[in-house]
């Protein structure tokens, strides 16, 4: 009788656990996937839309947004050392052609507007790509000589064919050299007048926040004679040489060297990303500071030196924005789902490449609902010009 008893208990027991277990499962199919808060939409200077060209350009872009229920507008006024903004420190040829064409100053309407939309507006930056623009501002300047190059003294623009050429893929634009103070000090003089000239940009997104990436990548300067990689900008090189007293277009003899350059090479970047954060704080706590990055950290720690991850641990940026450009949906997972770690004391959004997907809309629904369930911070889709009604549909 007494194990008859027990085996009563034991059924009870095992009911109690079953019955429990299936109102949590049912729970949990009612809960849905996070909402993603931010959604957001780049808009580049080369857009065919051409948004500040015209009133009715902005009042378009407003109401594509309102569709989409996107609330963060990414709008590209600095790329290639030129100013689509009304900049009094370099050439702002762009920004006149666009005043003249809409007969008003369309940036400041794109403003006012969104805001009465309850649209965020950011300065989107290109920092340290100058493109192919040998004729930028800071160039005329300060010379070629504040551009980085590779451990053979190249410009990371081609310009002629070399054997090197037929095994690694270059960007194939000039960068600046983020560890020559004269970079740092121009780049911060601009982000400067954007914030004080646009008081109602709700904060300064920057693009190209790092040294070139070269493909295939090399993951450190121990491996510089089978790879390219650049840092090795005039300025740079003489203030490693004063600080270690080694000098890296020499040579570089062992693990500690090596480790040595690639962390001082970082610290340049991270040392800028650091003072722009420190100025646009100063002007407003509210101002959001945030830079688009390349999503595999491995890669943006090694080859590009942009430690990210860093940035948001030490807090010196808002969040990051992954530019996850990719038609392969299980890359995106996997490259998303381990960026997320990262978050630090920050957030972290996903960028999509629309532009890989406009004629795929199927492909481009799954990719933006696979990415809406890893829930991120927010998504923002690249661009405002591949961005279809049809496309639109599935964002609703």
């Amino acid at each position: 009788m007494q194990e008859i008893g027990k085996f009563k208990i034991l059924v009870i027991i095992l009911f109690v656990y079953l019955f429990s277990l299936r109102l949590v499962l049912a729970e949990d199919k009612q809960i849905p996937a996070k909402e993603v808060v931010a959604r957001g939409v780049w808009v580049s200077v080369f857009s065919g839309k051409k948004v500040l060209y015209s009133e009715g350009g902005v009042h378009n872009l407003i109401a594509q947004c309102n569709k989409a229920k996107i609330n963060e507008i990414y709008l590209q006024i600095f790329q290639s050392g030129n100013a689509y903004y009304d900049s009094k420190i370099c050439d702002k040829t762009k920004y006149d052609q666009m005043v003249a064409a809409a007969g008003l100053d369309t940036l400041d309407l794109l403003l006012r507007e969104a805001g009465q939309h309850n649209i965020k507006v950011f300065a989107w930056v290109n920092i340290l790509g100058l493109g192919k623009n040998e004729k930028a501002d800071i160039l005329n300047k300060y010379g070629n000589s504040i551009l980085t190059r590779d451990q053979y003294q190249r410009l990371s623009k081609i310009s002629t064919g070399t054997e090197l050429d037929k095994y690694y893929s270059r960007e194939d634009m000039i960068f600046l050299e983020p560890g020559d103070p004269k970079v740092e000090s121009y780049m911060l003089t601009i982000i400067n007048e954007i914030i004080n000239r646009y008081p109602l940009f709700s904060g300064i997104h920057l693009d190209y926040m790092r040294y070139p990436s070269p493909i295939p990548f090399v993951p450190g300067s121990r491996f510089n004679k089978f790879g390219l990689t650049y840092g090795y900008g005039a300025m740079n090189v003489e203030r490693f040489r004063d600080k270690t007293g080694i000098n890296v277009l020499d040579t570089l003899n062992n693990e500690d060297e090596y480790l040595a350059w690639d962390n001082w090479k970082r610290q340049q970047v991270t040392d800028l990303v650091r003072k722009i954060y420190s100025l646009v704080k100063v002007k407003s706590a509210a101002l959001a500071v945030s830079c688009a990055v390349i999503p595999v950290t491995e890669r943006a720690y090694s080859n590009a030196f942009a430690d990210w991850s860093a940035w948001l641990e030490e807090g010196i940026v808002d969040y990051v924005v992954l530019m996850s450009y990719t038609k392969d949906n299980q890359f995106v997972k996997e490259t998303v789902k381990s960026s997320l770690g990262h978050r630090g004391k920050g957030k972290i959004y996903v960028g999509i490449g629309v532009f890989l997907m406009k004629d795929n809309p199927d492909l481009f629904s799954n990719q933006f609902r696979l990415i809406t369930e890893l829930a991120p911070d927010g998504i923002v889709l690249y661009s405002i010009d591949d961005l279809s009604d049809q496309l639109i549909g599935y964002l609703n």
